[in-house]
């Protein structure tokens, strides 16, 4: 289910603020009735016409980037750097990633245009697994690392348990390389847990995103999802929520 005005936005009817204008005239029907309110929220099933002519939705299409670093995720910036939906200008629907990678991070970022699935990915309670492999200033003792898997306090809160594997050590540069397994999204979140044990990131790639990884990708390329892979992470992030 999602917000009407959203919903015509996406169509490429109007942008939001002007889909919320035609609403507010009642010049928006849904199932033959007027819509009236503007929080009122539709499904693919439901049939909307703007102005009496009926609307067509996007057809629902889903990708996989290999986001490189000195990119923001976003379909704008208004200083002018890259956005992740510059890697799509072939593609016509008007597509945004689920969730975010922080400009100095790179690695498995999805895209869409269907909302009830980035909602479903990104809430809370879908616990979709998500791997970074981290390179730290420093070399994390055992006793840290333990710190990260079973929670670890930040100022916004204490994070849920991660799953923590010390893949490298370079002795003489005093780095590592750490693996970490997290279900959270909140922002710099890998970042700032191995600052709160000491050890900031020098580098950050998130290898896997629940069943996807960047298996025949360079960075910048990107590939669209299957159907049986779309199935698949709604399969994930649905199990996890029925299981709370």
């Amino acid at each position: 289910m999602e917000r009407l005005q959203k919903v015509i936005a996406h169509a490429g009817v109007a942008s939001r603020r002007k889909a919320e204008e035609l609403i507010l005239e009642g010049k928006v029907t849904v199932n033959g009735s007027v819509a009236k309110e503007l929080g009122i929220k539709v499904s693919p099933s439901d049939r909307i016409e703007v102005n009496g002519i009926p609307l067509e939705r996007e057809q629902p299409v889903y990708f996989l980037l290999y986001k490189p670093r000195g990119v923001i995720s976003s379909v704008k910036d208004d200083k002018g750097r890259k956005v992740v939906t510059d890697f799509f200008e072939h593609v016509e629907q008007r597509i945004y990633p689920v969730g975010r990678l922080d400009y100095d991070t790179s690695g498995v970022l999805l895209l869409t245009n269907d909302g009830e699935f980035a909602n479903l990915l990104m809430h809370p309670s879908s616990e979709v697994d998500k791997v970074y492999v981290a390179k730290t200033k420093g070399v994390p003792a055992k006793e840290s690392l333990r710190k990260l898997e079973k929670g670890i306090q930040l100022e916004d809160g204490k994070t849920a348990p991660a799953k923590v594997k010390l893949l490298s050590i370079d002795k003489k540069k005093q780095t590592a390389i750490v693996e970490l397994t997290i279900h959270e999204g909140r922002n710099r979140q890998v970042r700032r847990m191995l600052e709160a044990i000491g050890h900031p990131v020098l580098k950050l790639k998130r290898e896997r995103y629940g069943n996807l990884t960047l298996q025949g990708l360079s960075a910048g390329e990107k590939k669209e999802l299957t159907p049986h892979e779309v199935k698949q992470l709604r399969t994930l992030a649905t199990e996890k929520r029925q299981k709370r």
